[in-house]
């Protein structure tokens, strides 16, 4: 597999005209333009707004979703291949290499959106209102981009970036509300499979992950913890120690095993993380819970 460290290289490898600028690059996609990439990785943050007609994208381990409007984003070393990918309109790629970002806020801030780690059917759609604004932002980059470059380049382009990540943060919580059918079954199911994982002796393997929870459900740790806050105000790790919780009080309560059992029982290795998480739930120990209930 490739590894680009630079724009120059993927430049050059895709045949492209060399960046203006060493660490961003911008690509206009033309419409009937078709892609063909086998897997490679890089040191660069890409940001797309696409319309797929035909062909596919992989990153993560799932196809581009093909609805139109599709904006992805993508960060430094996460496997890409693109397969016959044929645009219906025009659109863009934006690449920047990590380094662009060194001594900037954004070089942190960038790291809080959970969309980079979104697999590749997770694309944000976005309505034409939303598309307008993109491009908007997308026109004053490459102005700035194409212009002589000077003290103030670095700084302009990296707000409009800036900017940009920020609308998508907040395009995507539409796009949760909006799918409100889809997200609804999506939680339905993620609290099916884990009721049943707990129920038919899954527990003997240890605790539930969200890792393992996403995968059953074929979407990305990140967009299930995402998507659960919007619908249920929890992430998903808070939804698993609630479901175990309310499993650990129903067996405190039915039976005389000693809590350390129990814990045990539910996949708990140590002791005092299922003390500390039951007393955080429940407002008291698991002793006293048992006790009270009891008496």
């Amino acid at each position: 597999m490739q590894h680009f460290k630079s724009i120059s290289e993927m430049a050059r490898a895709n045949g492209m005209a060399p960046p203006e600028h060493p660490l961003i690059g911008l690509v206009r996609i033309q419409e009937n333009m078709v892609i063909n990439h086998p897997e490679y990785t890089s040191d660069c943050y890409m940001i797309g707004l696409k319309r797929v007609k035909a062909g596919f994208m992989i990153y993560g381990r799932t196809k581009l979703d093909h609805e139109k409007g599709s904006m992805v984003f993508l960060k430094p070393r996460q496997v890409i291949e693109m397969r016959n990918l044929e645009f219906e309109e025009d659109g863009y790629i934006l690449f920047f290499h990590e380094d662009f970002l060194n001594g900037h806020s954004l070089h942190q801030e960038i790291q809080k959106y959970s969309f980079f780690d979104y697999e590749a059917n997770e694309a944000l759609h976005l309505a034409p209102k939303e598309e307008k604004i993109i491009w908007n932002i997308f026109n004053a980059i490459e102005m700035e981009y194409n212009n002589n470059e000077d003290e103030f380049s670095r700084e302009i382009i990296l707000a409009s970036i800036n900017s940009m990540l920020k609308l998508a943060e907040r395009f995507y919580k539409r796009q949760f509300i909006n799918r409100k059918q889809l997200s609804g079954k999506t939680v339905t199911e993620f609290n099916r499979v884990l009721l049943k994982y707990i129920k038919d002796g899954s527990l003997d393997k240890g605790l539930p992950s969200v890792a393992y929870l996403a995968d059953q459900l074929h979407i990305s740790r990140r967009y299930l913890t995402d998507l659960l806050k919007i619908e249920t105000g929890r992430t998903a790790q808070d939804l698993i120690h609630l479901a175990l919780i309310n499993e650990a009080k129903n067996r405190l309560t039915a039976n005389d095993k000693a809590v350390s059992e129990i814990a045990y029982a539910l996949g708990f290795e140590n002791m005092s993380y299922f003390s500390r998480l039951f007393k955080r739930e429940t407002g008291m120990s698991p002793k006293s819970y048992k006790t009270q209930y009891i008496s």
